[in-house]
């Protein structure tokens, strides 16, 4: 088997280039992020493609968020779409130059023994597949690092409100927002269940969007590309 690719490996693309196409539409007042989907992998499927796509868009919707632009309030809306393509080539994901493509491969193993994309604001990654199905979050939470965020430096968010989309697991909470609210904090139960994290308007402005350079088209980019295509690793077990 080849060495594993860490989170911060760049391989197979010859720049190192920003991705996530980002449309501002000023005659309806919209900043539109699309961002487009390809599963493949032996745990993928039409369905999950599906529904993944669904839990980003919802998630990263839910909060209505609008910014200001040139002194202008735009509404924020992720277009996410799912596609699975089980005959996805490596080449089609090295050479890719469309900003909003993102390439996942889904697997019951994962090497890591979790999900986890190729950077943070990268096209590619891998979910294992327990994670998906443990809670909607799990995608919301990797497609935040795909366009740019990171674990907040504060991990103990006990007396805080929801806790926002980009709180890892081990994340210490209030007793309502563990795994198990009898638990003691920090010990077996006692740490933040995923399902319970929330895309907030904070998450949001994290992005600055307000920041990006639109070019004559009204487009612009958010992340990088990475454009790694992850094998079928094998269990060592």
């Amino acid at each position: 088997m080849k060495p594993l690719p860490t989170c911060n490996t760049i391989i197979g693309h010859p720049d190192h280039q920003t991705m996530a196409s980002v449309q501002l539409l000023s005659a309806t007042h919209q900043l539109i992020i699309h961002s487009h989907f390809y599963f493949y992998g032996t745990a993928a499927s039409e369905v999950l493609a599906k529904q993944i796509a669904t839990d980003i868009e919802q998630h990263w919707n839910e909060p209505n968020a609008t910014i200001q632009y040139k002194g202008k309030i735009y509404e924020v809306v992720f277009d996410v779409k799912g596609f699975y393509d089980p005959q996805l080539q490596p080449e089609t994901v090295w050479y890719n130059t469309d900003p909003k493509l993102f390439f996942f491969r889904i697997e019951e193993y994962s090497p890591l023994d979790i999900s986890f994309v190729d950077g943070i604001g990268s096209n590619t990654g891998f979910f294992k597949l327990s994670n998906l199905l443990q809670t909607s979050t799990t995608a919301a939470h990797e497609y935040g690092h795909m366009i740019g965020l990171h674990h907040p430096q504060q991990l103990d968010i006990r007396g805080q409100k929801t806790p926002g989309i980009m709180y890892p697991r081990g994340t210490l909470c209030d007793p309502h927002f563990q795994y198990d609210p009898s638990a003691t904090p920090g010990q077996k139960g006692g740490t933040l269940d995923p399902k319970h994290r929330k895309v907030l308007t904070e998450d949001i402005q994290q992005l600055k969007l307000h920041k990006l350079n639109f070019d004559d088209g009204d487009f612009a980019v958010l992340g990088d590309f990475t454009s790694i295509y992850h094998a079928h690793y094998l269990s060592t077990e």
